[in-house]
């Protein structure tokens, strides 16, 4: 692959979804040089401090930004509480209902209003430290333009519809992509960010136990390395019905950023059917071999 680490696509994929949905301001590095100097720092400085501490909130810092981007554009709509009268909120979806580590977006924002009230955006906090959260757990440095502002409206409905959701094949994957503006290869390397976090089992459940309907053990997705979902029916999903166990993402490496989602991928070890679908394609398993296969330095 002729492209850019994982965390450049990453934000030009953000900051391309806040320009093609919200149309607002211009991002640039340093926006709050003049107006709150220290913001970047007391953001860096909280997440290396609590991140080593709870290391399993970093997965979740970026799940959140990334639902947040993808829906109205990277606004802190995904931040937002349903009103009395507006209806449900993004942040009430199906999909946004496991996301956590609001209190500690909450206490970042509140050191930096400390500092500059009524500067920062939510917006902005929320870019920032997912990136340097990433840090924490080895992986990459980026640059993040800030400026962005915050959203006022926030729809349930919208993230029910426009979210990529763990069972999509392949080619609902890439239409829900290229609806933001973004391809195959954002595809896969924003995929990437599987390398860390857990999961709930009855988001793949079904593809330990009804992938055709016919139910059981026995009806196994196929794409899904047999012993690896045997192992996964036997000391996690031990029922089809489990909403409540947790697995890792990225088994034995799920608080490290590396390389080893893209392994197991050509193991036919991916968790989620999403996952699975990027070696279903030429173009994208070429994607994935190539950053698997290729030096660390091409990741990050």
């Amino acid at each position: 692959m002729a492209g850019a680490p994982l965390v450049l696509v990453m934000l030009v994929a953000a900051v391309g979804v806040v320009a093609a949905e919200r149309g607002g301001g211009k991002l640039w590095q340093g926006y709050y040089e003049q107006s709150c100097p220290r913001a970047e720092q007391i953001v860096k400085d909280y997440v290396e401090r609590q991140i080593p501490l709870e290391p399993s909130v970093a997965a979740t810092l970026i799940r959140t930004h990334f639902h947040d981007c993808f829906v109205r554009g990277c606004d802190a709509s995904v931040l937002l509480n349903a009103t009395t009268g507006g209806g449900e909120a993004e942040k009430d979806a199906a999909p946004n209902l496991t996301l956590r580590g609001f209190d500690f977006l909450d206490h970042v924002k509140a050191l930096v209003e400390q500092e500059c009230p009524g500067v920062v955006s939510c917006a902005d906090v929320l870019a920032l430290a997912s990136r340097d959260a990433v840090g924490v757990i080895g992986g990459p440095f980026w640059r993040v333009p800030t400026g962005r502002r915050d959203g006022r409206v926030s729809i349930k409905q919208e993230a029910l519809d426009q979210l990529p959701a763990p069972t999509m094949n392949f080619t609902d994957l890439l239409a829900s992509f290229r609806a933001k503006g973004l391809g195959v290869a954002d595809l896969v390397w924003l995929s990437g960010a599987h390398t860390i976090g857990i999961s709930h089992c009855n988001s793949f459940s079904e593809r330990l136990y009804n992938f055709t309907g016919r139910s059981g053990p026995g009806d196994a997705d196929p794409s899904l390395d047999a012993e690896y979902a045997a192992n996964l029916r036997r000391t996690n999903c031990t029922t089809p019905t489990d909403n409540t166990t947790i697995v890792e993402m990225d088994p034995g490496s799920f608080l490290t950023f590396d390389l080893s989602y893209y392994h197991g991928l050509l193991k036919y070890q991916g968790l989620f059917q999403s996952d699975a679908a990027l070696i279903a394609d030429d173009a994208a398993r070429a994607d994935v071999e190539s950053v698997a296969k290729g030096p660390p330095e091409v990741f990050f």
